[in-house]
This record gives structure tokens, C-alpha cells and sequence, in this order.
């Protein structure tokens, strides 16, 4: 199955024929009715992705040698506004990742911290929605880790991502499970095929979650918040794309 035909347009598909799968259907996600019917599936899939298959094994790693020759960017290419320019005028040295919320030790670490942080280096594909894939080099501290020295608390059940750049006029975020936070292959990445992050990429940190599609792979990270429910963030779906329609888990 093509890659540009996601799970979540096979659902609405489902809903209005195939015909309209392969003509835009994603306007059908307006319809007060698709959107239900698309959510329950989503909830359906979710349970069994977590029923068949081990969520904490590790994504495939590769060689230097398979690495993409391109590595593509996609979303935001660079926020624009003038709080990340000065940022990267500063080259990110004013730059701080606070970690809030159901913590019992709130951060607020500078690029340099993170850096200086042990690190997980990983070459992974990047599966992309848009239906392309490329082998990239990452490097950054382990989300875990962080999370660990923040002291999370036992209420916390999400990590929510906030990010430097809109879409649609619309603070950009994401969120994760527990499960996939404490995953060691999900990394807070400040590095990239041996050279610090760009901004096209993400600069100056980017979440890495490698069991998941690439629109879970949140740039530009400015804040982590851990919280006991997604209500209440955004619409309430988990993610700026999610609220447009996309699956919540979106596990590979």
C-alpha cells in the first residue's frame, strides 16, 4: 500500500467510496459525522497497534552507508517570527527548553545543557505521510533521561510538545504517551548527519520518535509539558495535526 494512502484516509474512504479516496477525500474530515466515525476508528486502531504489536521494541537502525543522499525537508521550514530570528541571530544561546507541569523539578535548560547531556546517536527512516522516506543521522539526550532528572510525577500520563512555529495561525504541538516517551530510540535531537540541526530541520531541537510516522516528529521544541490528560490542549486531540484529522497514534 502507498504511503500517501494513510490509515486515516482509508477510514473516511470507507465512508465516502473509494472514488473520493483518490480525489481529496481530506475535506470530508469537515463533515460532523466522518469526524466521529474517524475518531472511533482511530481509538479502534490504537487498541489493537498496542494489542499485536511490542511498542517497546526498537525501530530498524542502518549503516552510514545507507544513509539518504537528501534528507528532505517538510512543515515549517522556518517559523519566522522575531522571537526564533533573534534566536538564531544569538545562535540559539539565549535559546531555553523549559520542562513544566507533573514535575516535581521544573527545567529550564540552555542548548549547551542538552548538549553536554550523555547522548544517543541513531541513523533511522523517516516515514513521511506525504509519501516519502529518507535514512537519516540523529543525536541528542534521551527524552527519558530528561524527563527523569524533571522528576516526573505518577498523575503524568502525556508528554506535550510545544514548538516555536504555527500552522494556520495556530501554535504548532505534539504529544506522546509514556510508553513512547521512555523509549530509547525517542531522543531530543540538537543534532543531525553530524552537524548541529538546521533550522529547515528543526534548530535548534527536534523530537525524534522513532516508532511513529514523521508529522509525530515535532521541530523548532521550545517547551515539555507533562500533563494527566490532553483536554484542554488545543482541541483536545493531541496534536495541531491531529486536530485537523490525523490520527493521534500513528505507529509504524
Amino acid at each position: 500500500m502507498s504511503p500517501l494512502i494513510t490509515r486515516r484516509r482509508l477510514v473516511v474512504g470507507g465512508v465516502i467510496g473509494a472514488g473520493a479516496l483518490l480525489t481529496g477525500c481530506d475535506r470530508a474530515i469537515e463533515v460532523p459525522a466522518v469526524r466521529k466515525m474517524l475518531f472511533a476508528g482511530e481509538d479502534l486502531h490504537r487498541g489493537l497497534q498496542r494489542a499485536l504489536t511490542d511498542r517497546r521494541a526498537l525501530a530498524r537502525e542502518f549503516s552510514v552507508a545507507e544513509m539518504s543522499p537528501v534528507f528532505r525537508s517538510n512543515g515549517t521550514r522556518d517559523p519566522g517570527t522575531p522571537a526564533y530570528a533573534a534566536l538564531v541571530a544569538g545562535k540559539f544561546v539565549d535559546y531555553r527548553l523549559t520542562v513544566t507541569g507533573l514535575v516535581n523539578r521544573p527545567l529550564a535548560l540552555s542548548l549547551a545543557q542538552l548538549r553536554s547531556m550523555p547522548t544517543r546517536t541513531q541513523i533511522t527512516r523517516h516515514d513521511c505521510v506525504e509519501g516519502w522516506s529518507a535514512i537519516g543521522k540523529w543525536r541528542g539526550p534521551m527524552l527519558g533521561n530528561v524527563l527523569k532528572l524533571a522528576d516526573l510525577r505518577r498523575d503524568a500520563r502525556y508528554i506535550v510538545f510545544h514548538c516555536a512555529d504555527t500552522v494556520g495561525g495556530n501554535p504548532y504541538y505534539e504529544s506522546i504517551d509514556l510508553i513512547d516517551a521512555f523509549h530509547p530510540q525517542t531522543i531530543l535531537a540538537w543534532g543531525m548527519n553530524d552537524a548541529l540541526l538546521s533550522v529547515p530541520h528543526g534548530a535548534p531541537v527536534r523530537l525524534r520518535v522513532e516508532r511513529q510516522l514523521g508529522y509525530k516528529h515535532a521541530k523548532y521544541v521550545t517547551g515539555i509539558e507533562a500533563v494527566a490528560s490532553l483536554a484542554g490542549i488545543g482541541q483536545g486531540r493531541g496534536g495541531l495535526w491531529e486536530d485537523y484529522g490525523y490520527e493521534w497514534y500513528a505507529g509504524i
